[in-house]
């Protein structure tokens, strides 16, 4: 390990954990030299459509002039202050691992969360994590630490954002690498070339 915390060949930049859920997306965020996962803030989902919870509101202001959801925006706000060097989204895979309507959710975000972020000239990289459990982990953490379950909803996707995030760290420094799976976006002009 160097000075710095950093493994070798891991470049040193903050790391962000995003937790997506259907109402709402929760946010933490690492210290440059990926140490320590915490808490940033709780970002209210935006879902294409309408009619569905979390379904975008006037007061949220459904998407940005570039056509980018208020929700997307707000990360990749983060992940600009930051200097973000990735961004790890949880993967809500079943308990025997297969995927289910909540992981095809997940991918389609990180996706959109790509796209957006190289929009902005943004060279964070996004990474989808394994994230079996983590609410249940935060529930049990929040318990633990005194917390009411009523007052959990306030901060339940924070808590499991900085899980998804701490885990992925622990990851890094255990392996040299980048947890998770690269999320690579191909637009139109790759699939043609």
């Amino acid at each position: 390990m160097t000075d710095t915390g950093t493994e070798p060949g891991l470049p040193r930049g903050a790391r962000l954990g995003v937790d997506v859920g259907m109402a709402r997306i929760g946010l933490a965020a690492s210290d440059p030299d990926g140490l320590v996962a915490t808490p940033v803030e709780t970002v209210p989902r935006v879902l294409e459509g309408s009619g569905k919870q979390g379904a975008p509101s006037a007061k949220q202001g459904a998407r940005s002039a570039g056509g980018t959801t208020a929700d997307v925006t707000r990360i990749v706000d983060e992940a600009v202050e930051r200097f973000a060097a990735v961004v790890y989204v949880g993967l809500p895979r079943h308990l025997s691992g297969k995927e289910g309507a909540a992981t095809a959710d997940a991918r389609k975000f990180a996706a959109r969360l790509t796209v957006a972020l190289a929009a902005a000239g943004e060279r964070a990289e996004v990474r989808l994590v394994d994230e079996r459990m983590t609410t249940v982990s935060a529930h049990q953490a929040l318990h633990a630490a005194g917390r009411k379950s009523k007052k959990h909803r306030s901060v339940i996707d924070q808590a499991a954002a900085v899980i998804i995030l701490q885990s992925a760290l622990d990851a890094e420094r255990a392996k040299g690498e980048r947890a998770g799976e690269l999320v690579e976006v191909r637009t139109v002009h790759d699939t043609h070339e």
